[in-house]
């Protein structure tokens, strides 16, 4: 028999922010949701994917398109809030489907906004429900005192850094591929040794440790 595949949605967002408080009446809005759909069976990053989403309550400011790339002229074009949660649940699963991020800032910027624009949580009540912090796992899993930011994780793990930083569909490709290594080494939750990557030691050592001391220093970023 034939078994469907086990999917994961892995999400970075990328939102308006300023370098310093944001103006008056101004509020961190997402602009882009990346999404990379991993194959948890099989092993494999299948498709990336990348949503443009038009602020309503604030603006991008030149601090915001040196970080991210965007500019206000291209958020403009993209779709609402609402029809972005819409996409994310009809083409993408959301409500059904487990999905990770890089730490909670993407999960409680969704529940923020959701609340604020009065528009259904698109990943299912409790918000924690569906959700690992991916941040978190890799953490324990390389023994670390301090949790690193995704490019930091990925020079820990010996993976190269794909496209632009801070670009969401990129870090979201990116933090799929330390997924795989995480699940490669039977420590990613609800995943024993075996399933998924081939990237496994077999040893039953910290993925990262060796490779700790030879990182460099923590940079600024979420």
């Amino acid at each position: 028999m034939r078994h469907e595949p086990a999917l994961l949605n892995v999400i970075d967002v990328e939102a308006t922010c300023w370098d310093g408080q944001p103006p008056p009446g101004s509020v961190n809005e997402i602009i882009e949701i990346g999404l990379t759909v991993v194959d948890v069976s099989a092993g494999r990053r299948v498709s990336r994917h990348r949503l443009l989403v038009r602020p309503v309550r604030s603006t991008v400011s030149d601090f915001c398109t040196e970080l991210t790339g965007l500019t206000q002229a291209e958020v403009e074009r993209g779709v609402s809030f609402a029809e972005a949660c819409r996409i994310l649940v009809e083409e993408y699963g959301a409500a059904e489907r487990p999905w990770a991020s890089w730490g909670e800032y993407d999960r409680r910027q969704f529940a923020r906004q959701s609340q604020a624009d009065g528009v259904a949580y698109p990943f299912g009540y409790p918000t924690e429900r569906n959700h690992t912090n991916a941040k978190a796992v890799f953490t324990e899993a390389c023994g670390l005192r301090r949790k690193p930011g995704m490019a930091q994780a990925l020079q820990i793990a010996g993976l190269p850094l794909e496209g632009r930083h801070h670009r969401g569909e990129d870090d979201a490709w990116n933090i799929a591929a330390l997924v795989l290594d995480l699940l490669g080494r039977g420590v990613w939750p609800g995943r024993q040794r075996g399933h998924g990557s081939s990237t496994s030691n077999g040893e039953g050592v910290s993925p990262c440790r060796t490779r700790v001391a030879r990182a460099v220093p923590p940079v600024r970023e979420r």
